[in-house]
């Protein structure tokens, strides 16, 4: 149990009738820079983002965890073996993560990412990767946790936790 602004929060695992929930968590992880017109919410089921949600639950390294705050879900962070934005190679989880907008900037993304790394190290991975908008805000919580920059492009990085 954790506490923001005096309401206890938990960390837990996603239920099984909460799968949905990724979707709307997919489409609040979309970076979108300052003044740009945010894309629909149907973005979530094109391929290449369809990638991260679509019979999860099912494959080795699929694993979700969620803050709940007074009973709701408002953030969420999962994993998965996948060929996404951020993959390396066929036996790292590549990491998405994402809060409601109000629930941003409150230590809540970082919980989950620390609770995330220590759930994939007591599965035996040695290393998880996420790609990252280069003037993303997480930038810098991502370095906070243990991700290192290993490859960019013109907007991403492309960053990598090793475990300890």
């Amino acid at each position: 149990m954790r506490s923001e602004n005096g309401k206890d929060y938990i960390i837990r695992n996603l239920n099984k009738d909460e799968v949905h929930l990724l979707k709307d968590f997919l489409y609040e992880a979309i970076f979108i820079p300052e003044g740009v017109e945010p894309p629909g919410r149907d973005i979530v089921e094109k391929p290449e983002l369809r990638v991260y949600t679509d019979d999860f639950g099912s494959r080795a390294g699929d694993y979700c965890l969620v803050a709940d705050f007074g009973g709701k879900v408002v953030g969420a962070v999962w994993t998965r073996i996948m060929d996404d934005y951020g993959h390396v190679d066929d036996s790292t989880p590549s990491f998405a993560i994402s809060l409601y907008k109000e629930y941003r900037g409150r230590g809540m993304g970082t919980g989950l990412m620390v609770e995330m790394l220590e759930l994939l190290k007591g599965q035996g991975f040695k290393r998880a990767s996420l790609a990252v908008q280069k003037a993303n805000y997480a930038v810098k919580m991502y370095k906070n946790v243990g991700f290192k920059i290993i490859d960019e492009n013109e907007e991403e990085y492309i960053m990598v936790w090793e475990a300890p």
